[in-house]
């Protein structure tokens, strides 16, 4: 009789844990639990400690509210240019309803993966490939909003995708290769084009400016010179005239006429001396009295400026 009571003692025991395990729940954060009664969706427990009816309630459901990750498989899709392009991606999403999550797909992952991926060769489809390249942020927007749409009824909230990587066939890539070897060697022709068109720019106007500056410093020279002869004349016809004044001004002293008849005679003979030197004969004036008239008629222009 003892041992029977212990054994239905420790029956009731067993039972007490295990309704009480049945019971209580703890949802861990950023977690959300779905529960069925009798098969049927009753509730979501959130995080924290939850009671439920044991043998009644079950959790069917649980799902993680944290931002996920998913890998998208690569792909091969055709461009407008009906290139053949290898892309793979990842996609971000978060579950926002976990009813919804529960019961809108059966498998919402895979209903993502495989409409991400039919997305992305329909926007590929309609790009060239060059495009493909400089608009990749308009294929992730296009793949996101595509997506979200769809992902509402699935309890899943698309946050972004990200293309990871586009490989076109080698031949693709050989052929861009060259292309770019191409356009950057075309650029290299013509800034070398543009520079020797500056330098002979440069080399022209540097030679401009240089005539320009040896025009004005001929000018200049030019016109120092004519000042300069300018200046000599005016020297010379000033130290004439000075000449001339101290000139009359001795004459105008005692015996200067008789100085200047001497001078003017000695002038004379001077002058037939040197006929003579340059001819054979010997040149002798035919009125020997000519000496003195020239020296009357010097001594009458003496005169008449010291009149004056």
């Amino acid at each position: 009789m003892e041992l029977s009571f212990g054994t239905f003692s420790l029956v009731l025991f067993i039972i007490a844990v295990v309704f009480v395990i049945k019971t209580i729940n703890v949802v861990p954060q950023q977690h959300a639990w779905v529960v069925e009664r009798l098969g049927k969706y009753h509730s979501t427990l959130g995080p924290g400690l939850n009671i439920v009816l044991p043998f009644v309630d079950r959790v069917a459901y649980k799902h993680s509210l944290k931002e996920i990750p998913l890998d998208v498989p690569s792909q091969v899709c055709i461009t407008k240019d009906n290139t053949q392009l290898q892309v793979d991606g990842i996609l971000y999403f978060q579950v926002t309803d976990a009813m919804r999550a529960s019961y809108g797909s059966s498998n919402y992952i895979a209903a993502i993966t495989q409409l991400a991926q039919t997305t992305l060769r329909s926007v590929i489809g309609r790009m060239e490939l060059d495009k493909t390249f400089e608009e990749r942020d308009h294929i992730n927007k296009a793949i996101v909003n595509a997506i979200d749409e769809s992902a509402a009824n699935w309890g899943v909230k698309v946050l972004r995708y990200e293309i990871k990587d586009l490989t076109p066939p080698k031949e693709i890539l050989h052929a861009m290769q060259a292309q770019i070897t191409a356009e950057r060697e075309k650029r290299a022709l013509i800034a070398a084009s543009e520079g020797r068109r500056q330098e002979q720019i440069n080399i022209a106007s540097g030679e401009r400016e240089a005539a320009i500056a040896r025009s004005e410093g001929e000018k200049q020279a030019a016109i120092n010179r004519a000042q300069g002869q300018a200046a000599s004349i005016l020297a010379i016809a000033e130290a004439s005239a000075a000449a001339l004044r101290q000139t009359a001004s001795a004459i105008r002293e005692p015996g200067g006429a008789d100085a200047v008849n001497l001078k003017v005679a000695e002038q004379y003979v001077n002058a037939f001396a040197q006929l003579a030197k340059t001819n054979n004969s010997i040149i002798i004036p035919a009125n020997m009295s000519d000496i003195g008239g020239l020296i009357a008629g010097a001594m009458q222009v003496v005169k008449s400026q010291q009149k004056t």
